[in-house]
């Protein structure tokens, strides 16, 4: 089984997927940003945009899903963010056509939720304790620019199934994609402390610079 996290930037889909793989025996955590950010590391600077509009991309990202989920015996989960709908039939529709058994989440909630969220993830902290907690999120960035288009996109209904996070933490939400999958998780022991701090290393882990 091959399970997509999708949601805006910012919205809990790596937290969600790596707290998954690890109270999921033999699961793992397959992301397609890496391809992403290795044909950016090929371009000149000035020729940087979004990965996504790379054909190359989403070939690169059907054909290693394709091999993982073909190949792999436990779960493959995919933590990642597609809004349009030709990038997401060429990728997550592909792969079903291929025949794998892909389900697809998306993860929602009310914008200022996710503002929240991008603004204490990983190092937001340290720029909140620098700045102050009502320090506004640079303009330029990535995914407050993507953040309605992502909103708007992700409520139709070819891109359920919806999982609103609004009111629930990290652990509650794998809990809910992994029933909706009909994967049995371990019960998460894990004091709310050291989930915290563990989930604030994965995502400052995961910030690229784009």
């Amino acid at each position: 089984m091959l399970v997509w996290i999708n949601g805006p930037f910012g919205g809990g889909k790596t937290a969600t997927a790596y707290e998954m793989s690890r109270r999921l025996a033999g699961s793992v955590v397959c992301d397609p940003e890496h391809v992403g950010f290795g044909l950016h590391r090929m371009l000149p600077p000035d020729l940087r945009s979004d990965f996504q509009d790379l054909r190359a991309w989403r070939e690169g990202v059907y054909e290693v899903l394709d091999l993982a989920a073909s190949r792999y015996a436990g779960t493959v989960i995919v933590p990642m963010t597609v809004v349009e709908p030709v990038y997401f039939r060429e990728t997550v529709g592909r792969l079903r056509d291929r025949g794998h058994d892909v389900r697809h989440f998306a993860l929602l909630a009310e914008r200022q939720t996710v503002i929240r969220r991008l603004r204490v993830r990983g190092l937001g902290h340290l720029v909140q304790l620098a700045a102050g907690k009502d320090a506004p999120l640079r303009r330029e960035s990535f995914a407050m620019r993507k953040l309605d288009l992502c909103l708007e996109r992700l409520t139709r209904p070819e891109f359920a199934e919806h999982v609103w996070t609004d009111r629930l933490g990290v652990p509650e939400v794998a809990d809910r994609i992994a029933a909706a999958a009909g994967l049995r998780l371990t019960p998460n022991a894990e004091s709310a402390l050291r989930g915290r701090l563990r989930r604030a290393w994965t995502s400052a882990r995961h910030i690229r610079l784009r």
